[in-house]
């Protein structure tokens, strides 16, 4: 774990791509790529630096994982909904004549996501985006152009999906224990 940190630290300061004071929008979906990014974030750069955007498409049933990640690394976070975005691109397509693809309709929210969450961190001092994408998904273009793979960098864009969940599973059991602590040294758990 601390090897994975110190790449990614070397990596951002070899080629500037975070700088102190910068803050980092993630977008949280609840999924393990970017609830590891999220915490690799924290555990990399601080939670005053880390910015939660989480972006469901209308109703999202299981936003309460996302909800629960925020809370839990305790960062700064948004709820932006992008169902107007994405239902209004797709009402003018049929407006003008143009029936949306399968391939549209699927890769369109990603898309949205994407520019939401550029537009939430050029709105923050030193905002950027990193993106969520891992080596796994990239390999076998299981993700979307100009969406999830977009970002100034992508610290699990070296890792398979196997090494994104052994490092979350790290990374849950850290940020357990440092909960476990807290919450004892506050006088909340007895023996």
């Amino acid at each position: 774990m601390q090897k994975i940190l110190g790449y990614i630290r070397k990596a951002v300061q070899e080629f500037d791509l975070i700088e102190n004071g910068d803050k980092i929008a993630v977008g949280i979906s609840g999924g393990k790529d970017s609830s590891v990014t999220a915490a690799l974030s924290v555990a990399a750069y601080g939670r005053e630096n880390v910015v939660g955007v989480l972006m469901p498409d209308g109703v999202q049933p299981d936003i309460d994982y996302s909800n629960g990640l925020v809370d839990v690394l305790n960062i700064r976070h948004y709820t932006f909904n992008i169902h107007g975005g994405t239902g209004g691109i797709l009402d003018e397509m049929a407006r003008v004549g143009i029936e949306a693809s399968r391939q549209t309709k699927v890769n369109l929210p990603s898309r949205i996501r994407m520019a939401t969450l550029y537009a939430i961190a050029q709105s923050e001092e030193g905002g950027i985006v990193i993106n969520t994408s891992n080596l796994s998904e990239d390999w076998v273009g299981y993700c979307t152009i100009y969406g999830d793979s977009a970002g100034a960098f992508s610290p699990l864009g070296m890792y398979t999906t196997e090494e994104v969940i052994a490092l979350g599973e790290h990374l849950a059991e850290e940020f357990t224990s440092r909960i476990t602590a807290a919450v004892s040294a506050a006088g909340f758990l007895t023996e």
